[in-house]
């Protein structure tokens, strides 16, 4: 694997403005590195959180797709967020791994939040999605998924790891940021993978605030990136392969992990 340039960006959002929050982070979007592979911004970016699907869901075709086509395409890099979806009469809150070339993958997130506002009409998505970027095997995910760790489990099999970085959008309440900092460094340590954890600043109209805390960890648990709490911040960072390669050989515990396999038919 390659070194992977990643940038995250920790930013307050714009409470139901979806032309506000793309003109904020056009702004902020002029300091990410020219080297960059991959930028990732906070859950549901261009609308805060929870809004109401019915007014605020678009199109796979809508503004907002068609506006991280066009900057993934300006930046040269795999642009990753997460927006309200609604396609044949479905709504998600779906992840888009939008590519420079304009195709993209979507992850409709798995754990929607219900008893914070995330509810009916959004639907829970059953198919868990790993895409690939420069060696890199990376699995996105969003936001309340990250407690639940059957749903990050990594495998080993026939001398390869399902995924080597995950990823998680979010918008996290400052009010439980020890779980935030907890989970994401023991999705790092028990999957043996880097871990990445997006989150916005601010506060929300409903009174909740959020103090970001943004950051990569390492398979060993250690934060080697990181935000300074309750400011926006474009932070870049390196993941090196070799240096997971070599974690895994000298700690090779995947061989012992128990084999399992989720069926979406049970969802």
């Amino acid at each position: 694997m390659k070194k992977l340039n990643i940038t995250f960006i920790q930013s307050d959002l714009r409470w139901e403005d979806p032309d506000g929050n793309r003109e904020h982070f056009e702004q902020l979007m002029e300091e990410v590195p020219s080297e960059t592979d991959l930028l990732l911004l906070p859950e549901t970016f261009n609308t805060g959180f929870p809004v109401d699907p019915l007014r605020f869901a678009e199109t796979p075709d809508g503004p907002t797709m068609n506006w991280l086509k066009n900057k993934a395409k300006e930046l040269n890099a795999v642009v990753c967020a997460t927006l309200l979806l609604k396609e044949e009469g479905h709504y998600h809150n779906s992840l888009v791994w939008m590519r420079p070339d304009g195709s993209h993958e979507l992850y409709h997130k798995r754990h929607t939040f219900t008893i914070g506002g995330e509810k009916e009409p959004i639907e829970r998505g059953t198919e868990p999605l790993i895409v690939e970027l420069k060696g890199w095997r990376i699995k996105p995910m969003v936001c309340y998924d990250i407690r639940f760790p059957v749903w990050a489990r990594n495998r080993y099999q026939d001398g390869r790891y399902e995924y080597d970085l995950g990823i998680y959008l979010a918008n996290f309440p400052s009010s439980r940021s020890f779980v935030w900092d907890t989970l994401l460094q023991a999705r790092a340590i028990e999957n043996q993978t880097y871990y990445i954890g997006v989150n916005r600043v601010g506060d929300g109209p409903d009174g909740v605030h959020y103090s970001g805390d943004s950051q990569v960890v390492n398979p060993k648990g250690e934060v080697i990136c990181m935000a300074k709490s309750d400011m926006e911040a474009v932070v870049p960072c390196i993941l090196e392969g070799e240096k997971l390669q070599s974690f895994r050989e000298k700690f090779p515990v995947g061989k012992d992990w128990d084999p399992f396999h989720l069926l979406s038919s049970v969802f």
